[in-house]
């Protein structure tokens, strides 16, 4: 072993992007052990905010019930089921462990495929995508639909139906001829061979972005997207589909719309809300396509990246494991096989 005065002499020899990169990796070594002790107390302290409550029945008559492996159990004098911070969340019944676990969010803050992100963490894929799709799925009841106000800019987007995944030895049946590999939708325009994701963000950075119908968005999509999460005192800048005028009659306190071949109207405009689009186009890219009843898995992960923006990707890992340990999760593997298209 090299004697720390060896080590500051070579620390020395390096050159300043050197420095800088052994300091970050420095950091993330301490923030991972420090990661390691205090994800399971910030979980706990996020998810029983309001006190220790059942996780089966909600009741708050619930008593210690002893320790297993150094966790905590309880019990409910109501239910009589017992139940530990990690009961229905990602990281239960896991065999994986908590440091590949970490590794594997911060892999996902890094937007890294199935295959990598299983040869970093040393997991089969099959478990790479469990491991994924526990995690968005948690992430998903953590942010929920989420709400709107003040000057909104509202629009869509579209990507085609996929199917991937799917195979005939499961049972299944394809609705339509299958695409050679690059190979686009053969409808002109928007058509029912899309799915449309409607989207909505504030100029407070609020965001709802959901997966909402095949095809066209109507006015009755936009109403069961939007019912109760738009401030009727909102302000909203639109292009002229004739949807968004329906809908903002009695939804809305004024309605701006942005003509064909415009793109602002003074103050107005659905610049942020296109490049939202943009970047998301982008982003998901990487994946070579995302079989549509995931998609909304892959709406709410791009989602939260957007939140957590501007912080480091360590302190990501940190945040999305404890922001998926908070709220309920409890699917098993067969109902990940069975799930099928769910619109917003």
């Amino acid at each position: 072993m090299p004697s720390i005065h060896s080590i500051f002499r070579d620390i020395k020899a390096l050159t300043d992007s050197q420095i800088e990169e052994l300091f970050n990796t420095i950091g993330e070594i301490i923030s991972l052990r420090t990661m390691t002790g205090s994800l399971y107390n910030d979980s706990r302290e996020q998810r029983f905010s309001k006190g220790v409550a059942c996780l089966h029945c909600g009741s708050m008559n619930v008593i210690k019930h002893g320790k297993k492996n150094d966790v905590q159990r309880f019990r409910c004098k109501d239910c009589e089921r017992t139940f530990n911070d990690r009961t229905m969340t990602p990281l239960a019944n896991s065999h994986v462990s908590l440091e590949q676990w970490i590794d594997y969010a911060k892999c996902m803050v890094m937007g890294l495929s199935i295959r990598k992100s299983a040869k970093i963490c040393e997991v089969s894929v099959k478990t790479s995508f469990y491991m994924r799709h526990r995690l968005l799925d948690a992430v998903r009841n953590f942010q929920g639909v989420g709400e709107v106000s003040g000057i909104v800019e509202m629009d869509e987007t579209f990507l085609p139906e996929s199917f991937k995944g799917n195979h005939k030895k499961s049972g299944f049946i394809m609705p339509r001829k299958s695409r050679k590999r690059g190979k686009q939708i053969k409808k002109r325009g928007i058509s029912n061979e899309q799915v449309c994701m409607a989207t909505a963000i504030d100029r407070e950075g609020n965001i709802i972005f959901e997966m909402t119908n095949k095809g066209r968005i109507k006015t009755a999509d936009l109403e069961r997207l939007y019912k109760g999460r738009l401030d009727p005192n909102a302000l909203i800048c639109t292009d002229s589909h004739k949807s968004y005028i329906t809908f903002a009659k009695g939804n809305v306190a004024e309605h701006i719309r942005i003509a064909s071949g415009k793109h602002k109207n003074g103050v107005y405009h659905i610049s942020h809300v296109n490049s939202l689009h943009s970047k998301f186009k982008k982003w998901i890219d990487r994946f070579n396509g995302v079989a549509t009843k995931y998609l909304p898995n892959y709406l709410h992960w791009f989602k939260w990246l957007q939140t957590f923006i501007d912080e480091k990707e360590i302190a990501k890992a940190r945040q999305l494991l404890v922001n998926s340990n908070t709220f309920k999760t409890d699917i098993c593997i067969n109902q990940y096989r069975m799930r099928g298209i769910v619109f917003s």
